[in-house]
């Protein structure tokens, strides 16, 4: 594959920049990955575009990523071109209605809930406390088994490469549990939210309810990607795994968290392998126990 005429070709252009073989481990909540060939960050529309149009030409492999909260890397990393969206793609804008919003992908979820409590607007409290990218969060449409964030969308604005710009209202895409429509080869640039005008404390008050919730239930603060599966329907992971007896269950520096079973941590020292081999672990038990092939919801990347 032409890497290094890639790599010529993005080094100075305009709107993007390109690091080889970065560690992403720096780029991820697990802290855990080898390196990319390629690091790149494009802070345009036309910079994305020409970036994935060159490196596609090159037949270089490459991957969106936001801010890696539900991604697992290889320790040997990944051959090919990890993108990030940049400035374009961070600003929130309201509309004149006081109650749309319309939000780059690239922005923080963290940063979206709080500028929605600033402003007056309920909606979102669900969401506080989750981490990533909003484009991460529609991708995988987050939130909880009540509330998620693809019920608040209406509309998104994809690029689909070698065909350009797309457009799809919330009716368009089919939303569920952990997953939408929204097709797979195309990349989450914009999404504008239907939020509504709220009483200030109340919406606080809401905010530190649901923290507090993540808080007594969730490993907050320890290095993770967050739920490692998907919850079946009418069953709840975390209680078959620890009804298994596998809360605490280790290899390595990769745990099953004793907080919450349906966490796999990294304690400090856990490679990719080990996080792999607790997954592969709790998979085989679940099974056995229930009958239940559980689903990951933790995305790899470079296996």
């Amino acid at each position: 594959m032409g890497l290094f005429n890639a790599m010529m070709s993005l080094s100075g252009a305009i709107d993007t920049d390109a690091i080889e073989n970065e560690r992403l481990a720096r780029h991820t909540s697990y802290r855990i990955g080898g390196q990319a060939d390629l690091f790149l960050t494009c802070h345009s529309y036309h910079a994305l575009r020409r970036a994935v149009e060159i490196l596609s030409r090159e037949q270089v492999p490459w991957v969106i990523v936001g801010k890696g909260s539900n991604l697992l890397v290889a320790d040997t990393g990944y051959r090919g071109a990890v993108i990030t969206l940049g400035r374009e793609f961070q600003r929130t804008v309201l509309a004149e209605d006081g109650v749309t919003l319309t939000v780059g992908a690239g922005v923080i979820l963290a940063r979206l809930v709080n500028d929605a409590f600033t402003k007056g607007l309920s909606g979102l409290e669900f969401a506080v406390g989750i981490p990533g990218t909003v484009g991460g969060a529609v991708s995988m449409n987050a939130g909880t088994r009540q509330e998620w964030i693809g019920s608040l969308i209406e509309d998104v604005v994809t690029y689909k490469p070698g065909a350009g710009l797309r457009h799809y209202a919330h009716d368009d895409v089919y939303w569920a549990y952990r997953e939408n429509g929204i097709p797979r080869d195309e990349i989450i640039l914009e999404v504008t939210l239907k939020l509504h005008l709220g009483d200030k404390p109340e919406i606080r008050a809401e905010m530190e309810r649901s923290l507090l919730r993540r808080r007594r239930t969730q490993p907050i603060g320890t290095a993770s990607c967050g739920s490692v599966f998907r919850n079946p329907p009418g069953r709840s992971v975390g209680a078959m795994v620890e009804e298994c007896g596998l809360k605490g269950f280790s290899v390595g520096g990769a745990e099953v968290s004793p907080v919450h079973a349906n966490f796999i941590v990294n304690n400090g020292n856990a490679t990719a392998n080990d996080v792999v081999s607790v997954i592969q672990h709790v998979y085989d038990k679940v099974k056995e126990a229930y009958g239940v092939e559980l689903k990951p919801e933790v995305k790899f990347l470079g296996f």
